[in-house]
């Protein structure tokens, strides 16, 4: 028999130099793979001391397909020229072969091997196949005869992940120690790559030499693809809403999901997400949509068919139009008719993009729905990912959509809370400040941009009897429409308790009665946010003095004509609210031309600032040279201002003017009625003097009215003060404190008419207290020229 005449012959070093075919028949290895080796690779297990050292014995070879083979041999030495062996040639021959035997039944370990849910596989040292599972060779995709004996590099694609997997084969052969690592690859009887872990362990003998090395791989697609979408969400959570911006979240989504969700990704909104109105029913239809963010994984995405910004019309049958009406996740597919009606029309709008649309094949469009409202949609394409969307992708679909619509909706709540905020705070403040020969004015009102919204910050201009006015700034704590309705009621009250003419340490202590009134519920539970600061001064041209008071709110800034500047000293009262606390009052003479700064904290207070440095830069921004108020106010904006405010900045900019001695006339009064008459010819003179001949009959019957008042029912001393500024100032000081009222005089009633009368004649009257007792005064507007 050919098996009998098996020979092989190896050198003094043990290495395989011969190799015949009966060798090849019996042990299954080709001369090509025997000669060269090693023969101790080739033993199952290791000759006995008498088989050595008799040259003859049996012998446990491998077969290639890894089974053990027992043999008979007889080694015959070459001898070399020195008569010492040189190598041998060795016959060999089966052992006689037992009696055959039934079938032997697989044991437990065999049929736990082969029915194992993972893939199992057995390796040499030089990582050829020795066994494989069924899963194993399902995985493979061909029978394992096809694989015994063959290396592994030769079964598989010549890719990365095969790289590795051979390189750990080897280093467990070579040292012994097991490996475990995750890979995501492909296999050649799968469609698509799959998550593996994979776990490598040597095979030893006896003696503790590895003799193979095993392994298992367990598919853990699922686990991956689950991880991968927690991860996503978990992404989705951090990234999408880190501003109040509508389109800016929008364009995270897009970041989110493109590449690793979808090639390309679109959102559009409802058209009203993007305005002040108040969302309308969804119409039946057609439905039009405004495309706010796109993305994809070709640069520029040049396979949108909707540009930024611009709306479109959807059909009823599309995907988009379905998810909205449906409120759910719509899914499509190529072959599909609706998937195919979409995608042409998509290239019909846009044919420059069709050539990117050739190979999309899926595509999955979601609904933005947050708080039971619909906003809009978002679209997922697929064309270089292989997976068609499935049932798990429009679950995690319908969670990042849902997460980014609420954030969707919370910045277009915010901008419409803004907006609503901003509009009621502009009607608030003074539009057109009146023009006053007291002062010029100048001013500057900037919201703020943080998230935290439009803050309370408000100023004003009162005109005051007298030529004099009252300048106002004031800051509520808190932001958005809260505070803004908190500022407009503050505003309102100023202006009430001005006319008042109050000095400024008790308006102050009547404004924080006030709010504390606002501050207090209808339970009578103290709330602690709301409260305010505020600066109060008043001006009288024709003294020069500037009067003020000061509720925790920041002291101005005054520039002399000669261009010094310095904060004005004065010790600032507790912020409106606290109450309990008494308000000073601080009084300066000012030169004509000197300019008074009255601001809000956001102009020099920020978290990175030095409240210290930023009012020097405020008094050094003010010196600097200008061609008018107006332009000071910007020049002092952008030296001081920081350059993200967190906070509204208001800016009011005085400059003083006085009412020299040629505009105020003024004289004693005797308590005396006889000394009315001097007291009208004396006022008649000196609009004669003025050229207001036309104002002196009314004029006489003011004074006449008001020293006969004074005199009759008003104490010592008794003071005519005219005043001719934007209009003719009547005033008649004594000192009584006690105010008049005007009634209506009866038919038979001798007096009580002379109040109604200057009414009647006068632009406006009024009276006021003054530290020395009152003063009532009467305005009659000027003929223009």
């Amino acid at each position: 028999m050919e098996q009998a005449s098996a020979t092989a012959v190896i050198n003094a070093r043990g290495i395989v130099t011969g190799w015949s075919d009966g060798a090849r028949t019996l042990t299954g290895y080709p001369a090509e793979e025997a000669v060269g080796r090693s023969v101790a690779a080739l033993l199952a297990e290791p000759p006995s001391t008498t088989a050595l050292a008799a040259l003859a014995g049996p012998l446990v070879l491998r077969h290639r397909d890894g089974t053990p083979l027992s043999l008979t041999v007889r080694a015959c030495p070459v001898l070399g020229a020195d008569g010492a062996p040189d190598g041998y040639v060795i016959t060999a021959e089966p052992l006689a072969a037992p009696a055959p035997a039934p079938a032997a039944v697989p044991t437990l370990a065999e049929q736990a091997f082969q029915q194992a849910s993972m893939s199992l596989s057995v390796f040499d040292t030089e990582q050829r196949y020795l066994r494989l599972n069924g899963v194993a060779c399902r995985v493979m995709g061909v029978p394992e005869d096809v694989l015994i004996g063959r290396f592994f590099p030769e079964s598989v694609e010549d890719a990365e992940h095969s790289h590795s997997f051979l390189n750990n084969l080897r280093l467990v052969a070579e040292t012994g120690r097991p490996v475990r690592y995750n890979s995501w690859a492909g296999a050649p009887a799968l469609n698509r790559e799959h998550a593996w872990s994979i776990e490598m362990w040597p095979l030893k003998d006896d003696s503790g030499e590895v003799t193979g090395v095993a392994l298992s791989a367990i598919d853990s697609t699922e686990q991956y693809l689950a991880q991968q979408r927690l991860a996503l969400l978990n992404e989705a959570a951090a990234g999408i809403g880190t501003t109040l911006d509508v389109v800016r979240t929008a364009e995270e989504l897009v970041e989110i999901l493109v590449p690793r969700y979808a090639d390309f990704a679109s959102v559009d909104l409802l058209p009203w997400v993007l305005g002040a109105d108040e969302p309308p029913p969804t119409p039946d239809g057609e439905i039009v949509l405004r495309r706010v963010a796109h993305g994809s994984v070709i640069e520029g995405a040049p396979d949108a068919a909707v540009h930024l910004g611009q709306a479109d019309v959807y059909p009823p049958s599309s995907p988009p139009v379905r998810a909205l009406r449906e409120g759910r996740a719509v899914r499509g597919q190529a072959g599909e008719p609706d998937f195919a009606r979409w995608v042409e029309e998509r290239n019909a709008r846009f044919p420059e993009g069709s050539s990117y649309r050739k190979g999309v094949h899926s595509m999955i469009a979601v609904p933005l729905r947050a708080r039971g409202t619909t906003l809009g949609v978002a679209v997922g394409v697929r064309v270089a990912n292989p997976e068609d969307y499935a049932a798990d992708d429009a679950v995690l679909a319908e969670e990042l959509a849902s997460r980014a619509a609420v954030c969707i909706d919370n910045a277009r709540r915010f901008a419409r809370e803004r907006s609503t905020a901003l509009a009621l705070q502009h009607s608030l403040l003074p539009r057109d400040l009146p023009g006053q020969a007291a002062v010029e004015v100048a001013h500057r009102y900037l919201p703020s941009g943080s998230l935290a919204g439009i803050g309370g910050d408000w100023f004003d201009v009162i005109p005051l009897s007298g030529s004099r006015v009252a300048l106002v700034v004031g800051d509520v704590v808190g932001h958005g429409i809260p505070s803004s309705a908190t500022m407009g009621r503050l505003c309102t009250a100023v202006r009430t308790l001005a006319d008042v003419d109050l000095p400024p340490d008790e308006l102050l202590t009547h404004l924080d009665d006030l709010v504390t009134h606002l501050a207090t519920d209808d339970t009578g539970d103290e709330v602690a946010e709301l409260g305010a600061t505020c600066l109060y001064a008043v001006y009288d041209p024709v003294s020069r003095r500037l009067t003020m008071a000061a509720a925790g709110h920041p002291p101005p800034a005054v520039v002399l004509p000669d261009g010094t500047a310095s904060l004005v000293p004065m010790t600032a009262g507790p912020p409106l609210g606290v109450g309990g606390l008494p308000f000073e009052s601080v009084e300066l003479e000012l030169p004509e031309g000197a300019v008074v700064a009255l601001y809000t904290d956001g102009l020099i207070e920020d978290r990175d600032r030095d409240i210290d440095h930023a009012t020097a830069e405020l008094c050094r921004a003010l010196t600097t040279s200008a061609e008018s108020l107006d332009a000071l106010c910007d020049e002092v904006l952008k030296a001081v201002m920081p350059e993200e405010p967190s906070d509204d900045v208001a800016l009011l900019l005085v400059r003083t003017r006085a009412l020299g001695a040629d505009r105020v006339a003024t004289w004693d009064i005797e308590p005396d009625p006889a000394h009315v008459a001097g007291a009208r010819q004396a006022a008649t003179e000196q609009l004669t003097a003025w050229g207001l001949d036309e104002e002196a009959f009314v004029t006489e019957l003011v004074v006449s009215e008001l020293v006969t008042n004074a005199i009759r029912y008003g104490e010592p001393p008794i003071q005519l003060r005219l005043i001719r500024d934007s209009a003719l100032i009547c005033e008649v000081s004594d000192g009584s404190s006690t105010s008049p009222h005007l009634r209506r005089a009866h038919a038979y009633d001798e007096g009580g008419r002379g109040l109604l009368l200057v009414a009647q004649l006068t632009q406006r009257w009024g009276s006021r207290q003054t530290g020395s007792g009152k003063t009532i005064w009467a305005e009659q507007p000027l003929p223009t020229d």
